[in-house]
């Protein structure tokens, strides 16, 4: 009797235990559920699907004047090319720690700030930035990304830091040849291909420092012509103050007369 009392009075901590498990398993499937929808949301304008667990994210000719802030984090494939977009700043990938193809040919890109890919160098395979307004990029911009490059069909202009952009790309090789100096340091080359050129013996860099040395070197004449034409004025200036004052003292009476004049009004008193 005993015995059983002791399983009755067992029986409502059991029961009682045992309800706490589904709350807790909706409160978990709840928390699941939210963290599941932010790494999955897809943005306003754009098509989201699964490609072997992740997410590819297509956004063309949704007129975008600018790269969207809530992709999901898991985004393997982002195509966003036909918009407006005219900037790519600084960190605009960094939450993207998977994306291998990036897609923004056919914009209005005009900028491509200085931190622009971090997050995303070691992870990216495939930057399409064709058919855009890039006239020139910062060193800084590409630093350590191994992706294949196409910077096809952009307005460049071809000098040194260009070509050290360059020299450190991986280009597509299906684009390279349209890579096109759109203006240079030195006009002959304007309007010829990019690779070409280098691959020619040009070196932009060497014209950038004879620029330089040039730039320096009327700066320095301008500087000396002004320090002559000052000493110039100011000898000019002495002599002709000296001129005035000896015509001065020219025109004074000297002591000779004056002491004849003394003279002949002494006999006269």
């Amino acid at each position: 009797m005993l015995m059983n009392m002791q399983e009755v009075s067992d029986m409502p901590r059991k029961s009682h235990a045992c309800d706490r498990f589904p709350s807790m398993k909706a409160l978990w499937g709840l928390l699941f559920g939210i963290v599941f929808a932010s790494a999955s949301a897809c943005p306003t304008g754009c098509h989201c699907t699964e490609k072997s667990g992740m997410t590819v994210v297509q956004c063309m000719s949704q007129n975008l004047e600018k790269i969207p802030s809530d992709l999901p984090s898991d985004t393997v494939a982002l195509i966003l090319t036909s918009n407006r977009i005219t900037k790519i700043p600084n960190h605009a990938f960094k939450e993207l720690n998977y994306l291998q193809e990036l897609d923004l040919s056919n914009n209005d890109i005009e900028t491509v700030d200085v931190a622009a890919f971090q997050g995303v160098t070691d992870s990216l395979l495939v930057l399409d930035l064709a058919n855009n307004r890039i006239h020139s990029v910062p060193k800084e911009a590409f630093d350590r990304l191994k992706a294949k490059i196409n910077l096809s069909n952009n307005p460049w202009h071809c000098e040194c830091v260009l070509q050290e952009v360059l020299r450190e790309l991986r280009l597509d090789p299906e684009s390279v040849n349209d890579v096109v100096c759109h203006t240079a340091v030195q006009e002959e080359y304007a309007g010829r291909s990019v690779i070409q050129v280098l691959d020619s013996g040009i070196n932009f860099c060497n014209f950038h420092h004879k620029t330089t040395d040039v730039a320096m070197f009327v700066t320095m004449f301008g500087w000396f012509t002004m320090v002559i034409g000052y000493v110039i004025y100011y000898v000019r200036h002495n002599q002709e103050d000296a001129r005035r004052h000896l015509e001065y003292l020219k025109s004074l009476p000297s002591s000779s007369q004056m002491t004849k004049d003394f003279d002949t009004i002494s006999t006269v008193l």
